[in-house]
């Protein structure tokens, strides 16, 4: 099954919710290297984005989602409405990534 319909609203345009199947969610927790956190620091001197910490947390976030859509996709949902993101600190240098949504199966309209 081809899951790809993603929304952080509640509706999907041209679609109806037929039957919702639940919270899904995906969970990730990352944290610097070393070397990460020396070159984050020495960008934090210049300012900016600090492109190593950006690209942390997208990695983070792209396989939080994915772990989200492969739980939807078990459940046999084609979308997933009101998409969300959280992130916690569980120790220094150690961050959880969430992703979760309500996994539904949609038909046009």
């Amino acid at each position: 099954m081809n899951l790809e319909m993603t929304t952080t609203a509640f509706t999907l345009d041209g679609y109806r919710v037929v039957k919702t199947l639940g919270v899904v969610r995906g969970i990730t927790v990352r944290s610097r290297s070393i070397f990460g956190t020396i070159g984050g620091s020495l960008q934090t001197i210049l300012g900016g984005n600090i492109s190593l910490f950006t690209s942390l947390c997208e990695k983070a976030r792209a396989e939080a989602f994915d772990m989200m859509m492969a739980h939807a996709q078990k459940l046999g949902a084609n979308a997933v409405v009101g998409v969300r993101y959280d992130a916690t600190e569980v120790w220094h240098g150690v961050t959880e990534v969430l992703c979760y949504g309500t996994a539904v199966i949609v038909q046009p309209v």
